[in-house]
């Protein structure tokens, strides 16, 4: 009896829908030129965790339920003394996702995280870092189904890289649209 190996869905899609299509799009030569997504990062800043340590915590927890995998705190790395910081006291949280759970953590992002937010209109496309990055800003962490709004003290955003190994941010955007990122239309 032959055992099937579980794909993410959008791993699948890139390999037979995204790649053909960029690779007409753009004219590649090689389906090896064609964009590819890296790595997703999230990093969440809270700044009332200098007062209260508990806040890390809870944060450490809900960024772990949101991806799947054990998030990491972060140290300030200087003094500075209007924020009433000291070096090394957690100001932050961060994950950073590679392989099948950076698939999963895309496909609940777009399917079921981002038509929660309210007033919803789309994604803003000025995000690009210039060399095929894009980072895009979360208001809310409870649009996460994952997140019980009942057991949440605090409301924070957090930011979320995707890291692609594209050279220009026209073969991004490309990439991001096919996987299913809904972009704002640009009124022409």
């Amino acid at each position: 009896m032959a055992t099937t190996t579980y794909q993410p869905r959008l791993k699948g899609k890139y390999a037979e829908e995204i790649v053909p299509a960029l690779q007409k799009q753009f004219q590649y030569t090689s389906s090896m030129q064609v964009p590819k997504l890296e790595k997703i990062c999230l990093n969440q800043g809270i700044g009332d965790a200098v007062s209260d340590k508990k806040m890390i915590e809870a944060a450490i927890k809900e960024m772990t339920t949101i991806t799947g995998q054990k998030a990491v705190a972060t140290y300030s790395t200087k003094d500075i003394s209007n924020f009433k910081l000291r070096k090394g006291v957690a100001i932050g949280v961060r994950v950073t996702l590679r392989g099948d759970k950076m698939y999963e953590f895309l496909d609940r992002l777009i399917a079921a995280s981002l038509p929660r937010i309210r007033d919803f209109k789309g994604i803003n496309d000025k995000g690009f870092d210039g060399r095929g990055n894009y980072t895009m800003g979360i208001t809310e962490q409870i649009i996460f189904p994952e997140i019980d709004i009942d057991k949440v003290t605090k409301i924070s955003g957090m930011d979320i890289t995707f890291v692609t190994n594209s050279n220009t941010d026209k073969e991004a955007h490309a990439l991001l649209t096919e996987f299913g990122i809904p972009f704002k239309k640009k009124d022409k």
